[in-house]
């Protein structure tokens, strides 16, 4: 039976006409990402604590596939509540489910730390930002070949399903901004868009940051929900958060019942050993606290993607920022972690001033760093904007492991392996 929610309009792919076969538009987007090499590089991309240091820790990969999972029960949950949706009218869970895996892909070795530092590293050439890494992946550097076709050709409803913010860095009034799309980007959101003017209202401020597709909500929601809760659970197993530690940091937060209970519930869960069932119980009632409605914007009457947005009930959104901000203020703001940080700093600096010394500023010597391809294209690359996009593109791509070993190579006299070159 076919799906009335989507039209001509949201499977259509960027980058060029693909193959048909047995599988519909977005099926091929979902099993695409998943058999591309920088959704694997995501086991042994950091979460929250670096990747290795312990197998039961979650890596960007084991998030995101929670993250997938999320969002589809989220479709199923919207579906079985009737009215819009129906047997023939529903958000579609494989597109949800390529949105969900893909939305970590662009993100670089070292977690946030490693996000932060690029960040700064890039500001005079354009800037870094994880979800515009991520389109450059889907749109430019995954699955090139040699006739030129770049990308994975995606639908135009799963890159609109992983684009949380919209808003190109050169249009902000004051730049640096933490949450952008890079000024090259203009033609992928066009496209996005259908070419279809962005009414001047939301280009004020940070309103389309904020302007998502149904799928993107939903995505983002999972995503909230898995890391809020799971790295709590994280956290309670590394020995970071400790009753001690949680009753000490919630004693400096406001209190209301609602808080109290959300404190009393984690207690409970981690003197009972049973902190686990009692997240997967969150997880179902943050999921039931989504629904749908009708919204209108330029967009809505070309798709329906826009014709409806997810809500969520502002009690399941209240929790879920309070578990963030105990995992931020106990966690990623304690000296192990940011001793962690310290070092992401140190590795990543390094390496790219070795990089640009080498490859954009020579001197009298030139040392070959970067593998041949990726050296070859920072050679071919017309401007320094152009190189330092480059080589912030073979950074980004590096997991812990192997930015550590390439680190150690080059500045650790006693570390060297011809056997292990990657």
């Amino acid at each position: 039976m076919t799906n009335k929610f989507y039209r001509t309009f949201d499977s259509e792919t960027y980058g060029g006409a693909r193959k048909v076969d047995y599988r519909n538009a977005f099926q091929i987007d979902r099993d695409r990402i998943i058999h591309a090499h920088a959704f694997r590089k995501l086991q042994s991309k950091t979460q929250v604590f670096l990747s290795g240091e312990y197998d039961f820790y979650r890596t960007r990969l084991t998030h995101s596939m929670e993250v997938a999972q999320i969002g589809r029960s989220i479709c199923h949950y919207l579906r079985t509540r009737g009215a819009p949706l129906r047997e023939d009218f529903y958000i579609d869970d494989d597109l949800v489910e390529g949105s969900c895996l893909a939305h970590d892909l662009g993100h670089p070795p070292f977690g946030h730390s490693g996000e932060r530092t690029l960040q700064e590293l890039m500001r005079p050439w354009g800037g870094f930002e994880g979800n515009a890494q991520t389109l450059h992946l889907l749109t430019g550097t995954m699955y090139q070949d040699e006739a030129g076709v770049r990308g994975m050709q995606p639908t135009r409803a799963l890159l609109d399903g992983v684009l949380k913010y919209k808003k190109l860095i050169g249009e902000f009034s004051s730049p640096p901004h933490n949450h952008f799309l890079y000024d090259s980007q203009g033609a992928e959101r066009g496209f996005v868009f259908g070419e279809r003017e962005i009414p001047g209202e939301l280009l004020e401020g940070d309103r389309l940051n904020t302007f998502k597709s149904v799928e993107c909500q939903i995505m983002d929601w999972a995503d909230d929900i898995a890391y809020s809760l799971h790295d709590i659970v994280d956290g309670v197993k590394a020995g970071f958060l400790t009753i001690e530690r949680i009753e000490a940091w919630a004693a400096g937060e406001p209190s209301d019942a609602e808080r109290k209970r959300w404190v009393s519930d984690l207690f409970a869960g981690i003197r009972g050993d049973r902190l686990e069932k009692i997240v997967s119980q969150k997880i179902g009632e943050f999921i039931r606290a989504c629904r749908l409605r009708e919204r209108s914007n330029f967009m809505s009457a070309v798709t329906n993607r826009y014709r409806f947005e997810m809500t969520v009930a502002p009690a399941a959104e209240r929790e879920a920022l309070f578990y963030k901000k105990m995992a931020n203020d106990i966690i990623f703001e304690s000296p192990q972690l940011q001793q962690i940080e310290h070092k992401a700093r140190k590795v990543l600096f390094d390496l790219w001033h070795s990089c640009w010394s080498n490859y954009v500023e020579p001197g009298p010597r030139v040392i070959r760093i970067l593998p041949p391809r990726v050296g070859s294209l920072v050679d071919a690359a017309p401007t320094r904007r152009d190189k330092a996009r480059r080589i912030c593109d073979w950074l980004a791509g590096l997991t812990d492991g192997m930015i550590v070993r390439t680190y150690r190579r080059l500045f650790d006299p006693e570390f060297g392996s011809f056997r292990d070159l990657s």
